[in-house]
């Protein structure tokens, strides 16, 4: 059964990737972003898989950096682990996905968006903040999609 986070949100794998690259899109936007979920009533969740993702991204070439070194990555990763609450995979994830792999046509690199979505689901995580919204559409009707934007825009949750 689900533990209840009822004002939790997830931050998805470019909410952490975006603050770290200084001369990358939505740099300052990610930031306000974590530095507003972070103190406030609403508890910012991650995963294993994000880190993983996290430290998959900025360890090979993007269009917006090079790879950082290890050492810098790996020190961010610990920071972030140590910032915010870490939804843990096991049975009822997987269960979860098994579910949404079941009730909705994906496959492939959707997979992982599904797994975030079922992290959320078995956590009761109901918020999602992504720069990729568009990721996420199939499942809106399971959680909230918030767009990082909204915090360029002033109009955050």
């Amino acid at each position: 059964m689900a533990t209840t986070n009822a004002d939790g949100v997830f931050l998805d794998t470019n909410v952490l990737v975006y603050p770290v690259v200084e001369d990358g899109p939505l740099y300052a936007t990610a930031r306000r972003a974590i530095k507003e979920c972070a103190p406030g009533p609403a508890a910012c969740w991650i995963s294993r898989q994000v880190l993983r993702e996290f430290i998959a991204t900025l360890t090979c070439p993007q269009p917006f950096a090079p790879p950082f070194p290890s050492s810098v990555v790996v020190r961010q990763a610990r920071h972030f682990e140590a910032s915010f609450r870490l939804a843990e995979d096991g049975p009822a994830v997987t269960q979860r996905l098994l579910e949404l792999v079941e009730q909705f046509p994906l496959g492939g690199k959707r997979i992982h968006d599904a797994n975030i979505v079922a992290t959320m689901l078995a956590h009761g995580i109901p918020k999602l903040l992504t720069h990729n919204t568009n990721d996420f559409l199939p499942f809106a009707s399971l959680i909230a999609i918030k767009p990082l934007q909204a915090y360029a825009d002033n109009t955050a949750f």
